[in-house]
């Protein structure tokens, strides 16, 4: 029996890779964007995570005949009444990069005392085949902005997202450290449980 195709839907390769690492033991191939050739990218316009994620995987879905899973995912920061929020991959405008955007958070973030830093990280994910959505899913982690970066892994805001539970920032902690905590980890949870009754049920 052949095994059951997976497109993720995006272009950032640590969320990528991610994905990937937390799929790799379920039996299917995990494709990537760049496998559909130039395909017209999809308009994140919607003003909340559910809609871009549910919006972006429909999109895709329609070129390919497995199944696709889209996210879209990002910070909120509650004494910015939300931003950088849908707006987070490009938060310090067009050529945005991770680094621009965590100068923007902090620069924002100037004065804010200790406790009135509060945020959380949101994923929206939404698995989807040719048209149909098949799963919803939305989980956050809550946290704290810190005063300056700290850590050398994950990408994003992760050096800026501190972790109360584990006292580190989650650019501090391991991949397989992050995974267990992280929004899109307990996202990625509940997805491997769902897809393992999928494909299980043999639909």
């Amino acid at each position: 029996m052949s095994k059951e195709q997976l497109l993720l839907a995006t272009t950032n390769q640590g969320k990528a890779r991610e994905i990937k690492s937390y799929l790799k033991d379920l039996p299917i191939e995990i494709h990537s964007l760049k496998e559909l050739g130039q395909l017209k990218p999809f308009a994140e316009t919607d003003r909340t995570f559910d809609a871009n994620a549910r919006g972006k995987s429909l999109f895709y879905s329609t070129n390919w005949e497995g199944l696709t899973l889209a996210e879209d995912s990002g910070l909120e920061i509650e004494s910015l009444r939300g931003e950088p929020g849908v707006l987070s991959a490009r938060y310090s405008g067009e050529r945005a990069t991770d680094q621009k955007n965590n100068q923007k958070v902090l620069e924002r973030m100037k004065g804010v005392p200790s406790g009135k830093r509060n945020a959380r990280f949101v994923s929206c994910m939404v698995l989807s085949k040719k048209g149909d959505v098949i799963k919803e899913i939305k989980e956050s982690a809550e946290g704290i902005i810190t005063l300056e970066e700290k850590g050398a892994h994950g990408f994003g805001y992760d050096p800026l997202f501190y972790y109360p539970p584990l006292k580190k920032t989650f650019a501090e902690l391991l991949p397989e450290e992050k995974n267990k905590v992280s929004h899109r980890g307990r996202a990625l949870k509940k997805l491997k449980e769902f897809l393992l009754s999928y494909l299980g049920s043999g639909l």
